[in-house]
């Protein structure tokens, strides 16, 4: 029963992102009806927004499709800035709804931001904590110090899966209520518009799997402790 639970899991960790992959690659082909890149899509739909001093750049260092809200920047990766692809298109609509999210001020995007911020930096703390913990309560003698380490390094500990909770609804928003209006507004075809809202959709579901991989990674750290 463990080996199936722990075979689920990783299902669900694993899952999300091996169908992204699968559906990026699905439409990832030259089309001679789309008329630019991904990266001129992306620059033609920040004009239009009125977004002008926001730029584009290709991904570079093994980075994958983002947006920089430092530097204003869409960041595509080279299929997607330089393919003439459904996916290239669609990919580079997400990436402007998060760059119209920041113009607007969009509040989720900006906790995110927040919390990203602090989320590594307190997630090495957190293992510090956790670690230490034994060796406080030999070195005191007091259980409740060791209770308190654990607590004050689980709460540390969970601070990545905040991140991942509060990115779904950005994600899916930057998918659903930005991109995929747009792309109804007369640029794609009633027959494109399934598969691009299966390319938004594994967009956003990705970070399902980094939320599970952060409670995975919570778990390891109890069961090693109890230990």
């Amino acid at each position: 029963m463990p080996l199936l639970i722990l075979g689920l899991f990783f299902a669900l960790v694993l899952g999300p992102q091996l169908w992204a992959r699968a559906v990026l690659a699905r439409y990832a082909a030259v089309r001679d009806d789309i008329p630019g890149s991904g990266a001129e899509f992306a620059c033609h739909l920040l004009r239009r927004a009125g977004l002008g001093e926001y730029a584009v750049e290709a991904a570079t260092g093994g980075t994958g499709d983002h947006f920089d809200p430092q530097r204003r920047c869409v960041v595509l990766a080279a299929p997607h800035h330089d393919g003439r692809s459904l996916a290239a298109m669609v990919v580079a609509a997400h990436e402007v709804g998060h760059a119209i999210q920041h113009y607007i001020g969009y509040r989720p995007l900006f906790v995110r931001q927040r919390l990203a911020r602090f989320a590594v930096g307190l997630e090495r703390w957190g293992a510090i904590v956790l670690v230490a913990m034994p060796f406080v309560t030999v070195m005191t003698r007091s259980p409740a110090a060791g209770a308190l380490l654990l607590l004050v390094g689980g709460a540390v500990m969970l601070v990545p899966v905040a991140v991942h909770l509060v990115t779904l609804p950005v994600e899916f928003d930057a998918s659903f209520a930005r991109a995929l209006p747009i792309l109804e507004r007369g640029y794609l075809g009633p027959a494109d518009l399934p598969a691009a809202r299966r390319i938004l959709t594994a967009c956003a579901l990705t970070y399902v799997a980094g939320a599970l991989v952060s409670v995975l990674n919570f778990r390891r750290w109890i069961r090693l402790l109890r230990h």
